[in-house]
């Protein structure tokens, strides 16, 4: 099982929408304006020194199938992403249980 964390601009979220229904994903937990900086991107953090927020969703996959077409759709789009600060950041770790 693992879980993946999905790291966004908030521009992004029908983008994120658009890749889940592709992959047959209705799940998800969303964190709404998530303050934070990647490294080497530029800052989120809703001021005007360094507008704009990140969103963040959470998903559980107990099948690889499902992980691996996220993962092919969130590729695919990031290809069409110019700025390397606009992509969209996947953080897979391993889960041992949920209950």
């Amino acid at each position: 099982m693992k879980i993946v964390f999905m790291v966004y601009h908030d521009v992004l979220d029908d983008r994120v929408d658009v890749i889940q229904k592709a992959v047959g994903i209705d799940y998800f937990t969303k964190w709404e304006d998530v303050k934070g900086k990647g490294h080497n991107t530029d800052a989120h953090l809703g001021s005007r020194s360094f507008p704009g927020f990140n969103h963040v969703r959470m998903i559980g996959f107990s099948d690889e199938e499902s992980l691996e077409k996220l993962i092919n759709e969130v590729d695919a789009v990031n290809r069409e992403i110019h700025r390397t600060d606009d992509k969209i950041r996947i953080f897979q770790i391993p889960v041992e249980r949920i209950l």
